[in-house]
């Protein structure tokens, strides 16, 4: 066991231990801390957050956003290493879902549903909750490495009420499978605000091109289920979700699958954009986010391929 994978088996198993004040305190503490030493990591939260705020906020504002975005990032993985100590009850009640009916229904009447995500807020708390709803959820994961790590973060969603498929690896394509689960009634939700692949399609940001992935925007059109965007953000007591749409998919008449998922992602970075202008202190993205001028994304012509990572 490396000093990485100890460092998550301590967050999993001390933090559940202690008080849920004093372990905050500690973890606002590192976010603190973590502001003040201006890793590369914060720099790249600070380089993302200046893109969606613009060059107007005077700097004091913008370095209280970014010290803000940081307790929100330390809350995150707080709460997550709380979450499987969390009752039935308590999953329930410490995240809300704006929209409830829509999804509720999506679930009732057996279509499922896609849901692009941000990562922002909880995400975590938000697929426990519909875990805690009876609901049936499924989800893709990122390989992370070490392998344990992977297995550990397996074990702690699927413990949660999750199927997690994993993006590489698996005895089946993940579009496949996370396609046959919307027809059969699940939640599948998705990050979709930054692509891994380098085959994601290339969206306008923020007023900056990147990618995202095309993963959300085939699978609605390949199942027909309802598409939405979230909204995800923090208040003192709870994590919040909103659900925007569903989204008004695009005729098949009126272009190639190709450009119909081109427009429909577009349509959801635009629907993301809006949600994390209202948030942007509880919008974690520490990775680059932005494509350089020297970028390109591909041209070739959109396959069923990795859906986005959760």
């Amino acid at each position: 066991m490396n000093l990485v994978e100890l460092g998550y088996l301590a967050g999993w198993r001390i933090t559940r231990t202690v008080p849920r004040p004093l372990a905050a305190a500690v973890f606002r503490l590192g976010a603190d801390r973590a502001y003040r030493q201006g890793g590369p990591g914060v720099k790249r939260l600070a380089n993302n957050l200046r893109q969606v705020v613009g060059p107007d906020l005077p700097q004091a504002e913008f370095d209280q956003l970014v010290r803000r975005g940081l307790r929100s990032y330390a809350r995150y993985w707080l709460e997550l290493f709380r979450l499987p100590s969390l009752s039935h009850a308590q999953r329930l009640a410490t995240f809300e879902l704006v929209g409830t009916e829509m999804l509720a229904a999506d679930v009732a009447a057996g279509r499922g549903a896609v849901i692009a995500l941000p990562h922002g807020g909880n995400w975590d708390a938000a697929g426990a909750w519909v875990a805690a709803m009876g609901w049936p959820i499924t989800t893709v994961a990122e390989r992370l490495k070490p392998e344990a790590i992977y297995t550990r973060f397996l074990e702690f969603r699927q413990g949660l009420g999750m199927e997690i498929i994993p993006l590489t690896g698996g005895q089946q394509p993940p579009f496949d499978v996370l396609a046959e689960r919307v027809r059969q009634g699940h939640v599948v939700p998705l990050l979709a605000d930054r692509d891994l692949t380098r085959r994601g399609i290339e969206v306008r940001f923020f007023g900056a091109r990147t990618r995202m992935p095309a993963g959300p925007a085939l699978l609605a059109l390949s199942t027909g289920a309802p598409l939405y965007v979230a909204s995800m953000w923090y208040e003192p007591d709870k994590a919040l979700a909103e659900l925007i749409g569903p989204l008004k998919l695009p005729d098949p008449d009126s272009g190639t699958l190709t450009e119909r998922v081109r427009a429909l992602t577009q349509d959801i970075a635009d629907h993301l954009a809006a949600g994390i202008a209202q948030h942007p202190e509880d919008w974690h993205m520490l990775q680059r986010m932005w494509l350089a001028d020297g970028d390109r994304a591909p041209s070739d012509p959109v396959t069923p391929a990795a859906p986005g990572p959760a």
